[in-house]
């Protein structure tokens, strides 16, 4: 084992988080948007939703990664995390029990902790849709968790098939979750305001009947080969 290994803690409590402003800025997107702008990469798998459609969060991400089945380290998150903070927790999309549950819940909400994503299971489902603390995960199981598994906090992890940093940006709504690089969230934020006036624009034209086929269509059929040079739909 070199000495690196050895002297490189396995709870990182000091990082970088994405800037307050541009947190606040992007969540006024929906993720949809921001996907697109970000180069349609960055959204975790469909199996990661939340538990209510009205669901929102954005805020930097607090990373955690666990054994299946055992949320030690998820309670240590909530023990250093801030205001404000998403913790984003890969449970290697184990469904056999809940990591989390109303209690949990009650706690993060009551600290100023955004939300959840977590690639596993939790319970109390209804519990925490009535007290609107967002959590987005990968279904329900009415089992509890083991606490003494050790894990990691603030290291990279992988969720849902994305690569995610501590304080890297965190958005999720209804359509799931999206998770922006810290050094670029803000660079999009010029390009969503872009995009939602042009969706806004485009279905202005659809619904007044005047632009009911999108201009780039026959373009992309030329270059799809559908259509030869100079023909029309």
């Amino acid at each position: 084992m070199t000495v690196a290994a050895t002297t490189l803690p396995e709870i990182r409590r000091d990082l970088e988080r994405v800037a307050a402003e541009v947190v606040s800025k992007a969540a006024r997107f929906p993720a949809a948007i921001l996907a697109d702008v970000a180069g349609r990469r960055g959204t975790l798998n469909g199996r990661i939703m939340p538990l209510s459609s009205s669901m929102k969060v954005a805020g930097p991400a607090i990373t955690v990664e666990v054994r299946p089945g055992d949320n030690l380290m998820l309670h240590t998150a909530m023990a250093i995390a801030k205001p404000g903070d998403v913790i984003v927790v890969d449970g290697k999309g184990d469904q056999t029990c809940a990591l989390t549950g109303a209690l949990m819940a009650t706690q993060a909400k009551t600290m100023g902790i955004a939300g959840y994503v977590i690639d596993a299971a939790v319970r109390d489902v209804e519990e925490i849709r009535e007290m609107g603390f967002p959590v987005f995960c990968v279904g329900a199981n009415p089992n509890g968790p083991t606490k003494f598994v050790p894990g990691r906090i603030n290291w990279p992890i992988s969720i849902g098939g994305v690569a995610v940093n501590p304080g890297d940006l965190v958005v999720g709504d209804a359509d799931g979750v999206v998770v922006i690089e810290r050094e670029r969230a803000e660079s999009l934020l010029e390009l969503a305001e872009k995009k939602v006036a042009a969706e806004g624009k485009r279905i202005e034209g659809i619904r007044s009947g005047k632009q009911l086929r999108p201009t780039w269509l026959e373009d992309a059929l030329r270059a799809a080969g559908r259509l030869k040079p100079g023909e029309t739909l």
